[in-house]
């Protein structure tokens, strides 16, 4: 195992133990809020995640998930929250995250991530060449994805 492969290991893992973001999502007054469930019945991996976005900025203020399985999906939605809460993502930038994201873990190791763009999520690249787990780590962000669809539909 090469010293990246170890160091993104170990970042799965730590996520896995201490994952940011898990909890009850404490929406703003006026802002828009949406939930979404996410389950993968080949594994028994479950979540839902929940976000709480400004009507006027779409930026997503919060976001919050609970959620139970494999440390992949786990270390995924962790890494996930890291990502929108600390750059304080707009909507379209979360969904160029998702994108890239899904890219990249559907590619069974045959592209190179956006590192700039993806941050810590690049040490799921390893996960895509296995097929199995592709949807372990996809679980968090397809359901940020119908979170951010929802809002959308408040919105209209």
């Amino acid at each position: 195992m090469s010293s990246l492969d170890s160091l993104y290991q170990e970042l799965i893992l730590d996520h896995a133990r201490k994952p940011v973001g898990r909890g009850e999502l404490e929406a703003p007054e006026g802002s828009l809020t949406a939930s979404h469930h996410e389950f993968n019945p080949s594994c028994g991996d479950e979540l839902t995640l929940s976000v709480a976005v400004d009507p006027t900025t779409g930026r997503i203020e919060h976001l919050a998930w609970e959620g139970q399985g494999c440390s992949i999906s786990m270390a995924s939605a962790s890494v996930l929250s890291q990502t929108v809460l600390d750059e304080k993502l707009t909507m379209a930038e979360a969904r160029e995250r998702i994108e890239a994201f899904r890219e990249m873990i559907q590619s069974r190791g045959g592209s190179e991530p956006d590192e700039e763009l993806l941050g810590d999520a690049v040490a799921f690249q390893g996960v895509s060449k296995f097929v199995m787990r592709v949807k372990c780590a996809m679980l968090g962000w397809v359901a940020l994805e119908a979170d951010l669809h929802q809002v959308e539909a408040q919105q209209a």
